[in-house]
């Protein structure tokens, strides 16, 4: 695994806390082992325990991958920085994974470290822990190494503001006897015992340490030792009531979050719908260029199907022309005119008529046709 962040990371931190000359006391360093996995389980004081737990491994020349809540890792600063570390991120809604996450890193030899208190300790007294450090330990057949760490809650902690340039501030590390759990071992009761070896190496490194508070800086005391810290029944109660605005903050933004899914998809499927109807309406024209040729382009459309209209009319309703004569009912060559009747009706004269009318010409006689005819017959 290569390491270009952890490295210069903590030079720096070193190179800071000497500027600061913040005085350190490590004890016990000699039992983290120089090869192999190891579950490194620490009190929590502070924001910084990570570092300074940390420390504990450095005269080792090892380095310590922790498992911290995932909320840092989204950080835009420290983000970067803890993958960079290659620490394992801890998703408390899907702790699944992380757990696998760090057995897998103790199989390959690496130490990672456990704040098994989960959260930071309010009354800086340890809280309860659970299981889960001394079933990583058993699962991956490494050492379970208890740690006390006191002294960083003075530079930033819960509730406290940072005070991160505050010098010659002593921090104390003690690293206690390594344990061995294995199966068929009662799991509880390795715990139990994990947390009463944590509680005695933070109890020996609050009495041993060399500041003592003023009135006005006695916070950062447990209360067992006059100081003005919550005791561990007072701590437990805010630590739920925190608990529970957590939990309704978050529960508020899920609910928010649903709201603007619902908005948002209705907002969608009437886009969808006002696409729908607009695909099946004609294009409508947008300006008055558009206009015009539209109405254009009606009229001569209406104009064509008049047009159109007329050509289609049955033959049987046209009128003929007033002078107009079928050719059936041409004059006789006399200049008789028939009655409009008879013209209509020539057209249907039998033939013998026609006959008559056509032989009742003769060469050099201008009488009329019909004269001639009855003087024919007559003779």
């Amino acid at each position: 695994m290569s390491e270009i962040v952890y490295p210069p990371v903590i030079k720096t931190a070193l190179g800071v806390f000497k500027a600061l000359n913040i005085k350190f006391r490590l004890e016990g360093t000699d039992r983290i082992p120089a090869t192999g996995g190891a579950v490194l389980v620490s009190n929590h004081v502070s924001y910084l325990d990570f570092i300074f737990a940390g420390l504990a491994a450095h005269p080792a020349g090892r380095l310590v991958r922790f498992m911290a809540k995932k909320e840092i890792f989204d950080n835009r600063i420290g983000g970067p920085l803890m993958r960079g570390m290659h620490h394992i991120p801890v998703d408390r809604q899907a702790g699944a994974s992380s757990y696998a996450a760090a057995l897998k890193a103790l199989k390959s030899g690496e130490i990672v470290g456990v704040f098994a208190e989960a959260t930071i300790s309010r009354s800086f007294t340890v809280k309860d822990i659970k299981s889960g450090a001394v079933r990583m330990a058993v699962a991956g057949k490494v050492p379970l190494i208890p740690i006390a760490i006191w002294g960083p809650q003075r530079l930033w902690t819960k509730g406290r503001k940072r005070r991160l340039l505050q010098r010659n501030v002593p921090v104390t590390i003690l690293v206690g006897e390594p344990m061995y759990p294995k199966r068929g071992d009662d799991y509880e009761q390795v715990t139990v015992e994990l947390r009463a070896r944590m509680s005695e190496l933070l109890e020996k490194a609050q009495r041993e340490y060399p500041d003592v508070p003023t009135a006005d800086d006695a916070w950062w005391q447990p209360a067992y030792l006059g100081g003005s810290a919550p005791t561990p029944e007072e701590a437990e109660k805010l630590d739920l009531e925190e608990a529970e605005a957590r939990k309704a903050a978050r529960e508020a933004r899920q609910a928010a979050q649903a709201e603007q899914t619902v908005e948002a998809t209705k907002t969608e499927q009437a886009a969808k719908t006002t696409q729908a109807e607009q695909a099946t309406q004609p294009a409508q024209p947008t300006n008055t260029e558009q206009v015009e040729q539209v109405e254009q382009a009606a009229q001569v459309e209406r104009a064509s199907g008049a047009e159109r209209a007329a050509d289609a009319q049955p033959v049987a309703d046209a009128q003929p022309a007033v002078d107009a004569k079928p050719a059936a009912d041409a004059q006789p060559v006399g200049g008789a005119h028939l009655s409009g009747d008879a013209r209509q009706d020539g057209a249907a004269q039998p033939a013998g008529d026609a006959q008559q009318a056509d032989g009742a010409k003769r060469p050099g006689d201008g009488k009329p046709g019909g004269d001639a005819g009855r003087a024919e017959g007559g003779a």
